[in-house]
């Protein structure tokens, strides 16, 4: 089973009951600015614009910690940070499929070139715990109970989207209906890579057709087909090759995310060794299993025979 259609990114709409934020023209803000003799506007009929578009109030409102240790405060919300990276870089590689659908590979750059950079920002949230002891991490450890990140439906989302494909990992949300069936979706559609392999048939690569008709529910198995595609793509450095552009862009991706992975495995053999992770996992062993399964594999070994 596989779904063809892209949704549109994920964007929730703004609580009702919250003042809209009201629209100003450049000429507005300069009157503005005149009235107010440069200084900041510190008067407002309703709530703080600021806080009207950012939420910034409902944001530092969800630190609820379990326990008095200092240092929770700290894991909490580098782990909050890490969410809304994972769901900023979904959205942008969502963007850069609906581009490449619409066979807009120029257009397709942008999106993919921030989602470099916004996992680029999730990797330096790692730097904020690199304090942190396994006796720091055991103080309040415990209370987490069965906690974990392995737990993320929005990194599985992200998984999913770079090719990352494993059914089994959807079932711990099948008690969340809603959830759940969001990432179905998400494991059943054809990832990043599909799409791209879609664009090199489509620009007159031999890409087999079986490839194409695959269920992309299931892991993407690297082809020397789509590898050759990318060793000619390689040839010719020029200005116009798009899909060369296409590449690099995709590596860094690549890079990017292996860096996360990376990081991740060294955050928790600083926090707690080898020890068995929260979720029920071998922990370090789980994570290095993990880290072998490569992102857009062939746009790495096709730069053997370049």
């Amino acid at each position: 089973m596989k779904s063809t259609e892209l949704a549109e990114p994920d964007v929730r709409p703004a609580d009702p009951s919250a003042p809209a934020v009201r629209p100003a023209t450049a000429d507005e803000r300069e009157r503005r600015a005149a009235a107010n003799a440069g200084e900041p506007t510190v008067e407002f009929t309703d709530r703080v614009p600021y806080d009207a578009y950012v939420h910034a109030s409902t944001l530092h409102s969800l630190q609820q910690t379990l326990s008095k240790d200092p240092g929770e405060m700290s894991f909490l919300m580098v782990s909050q940070i890490m969410e809304l990276y994972f769901g900023l870089t979904r959205f942008e590689l969502l963007e850069t499929q609906r581009l490449l659908r619409a066979d807009d590979v120029w257009g397709a750059l942008a999106p993919l070139r921030r989602a470099a950079l916004h996992l680029e920002g999730l990797n330096a949230s790692w730097q904020t715990l690199r304090w942190m002891t396994p006796a720091d991490f055991n103080r309040f450890r415990d209370l987490l109970g069965e906690g974990s990140g392995f737990q993320s439906a929005m990194y599985r989302h992200l998984e999913f989207l770079l090719g990352l494909k494993t059914p089994s990992l959807v079932r711990p949300f099948r008690r969340q209906p809603e959830v759940y069936a969001e990432l179905v979706e998400s494991l059943e559609s054809p990832s990043l890579w599909d799409d791209v392999i879609a664009v090199l048939a489509r620009r007159g690569h031999a890409i087999p057709q079986a490839l194409l008709d695959r269920d992309t529910a299931e892991e993407h198995e690297p082809h020397p087909a789509v590898e050759q595609a990318w060793v000619r793509i390689y040839e010719h450095n020029t200005p116009d090759n798009h899909l060369r552009m296409l590449g690099e862009a995709l590596t860094e991706v690549a890079e990017q995310f292996g860096d996360w992975r990376y990081r991740h495995l060294k955050a928790v053999q600083r926090s707690m060794g080898a020890k068995v992770g929260s979720g029920g996992s071998a922990g370090v062993t789980w994570l290095q299993r993990s880290m072998a399964r490569v992102v857009f594999p062939e746009i790495w070994s096709a730069r053997t025979s370049m």
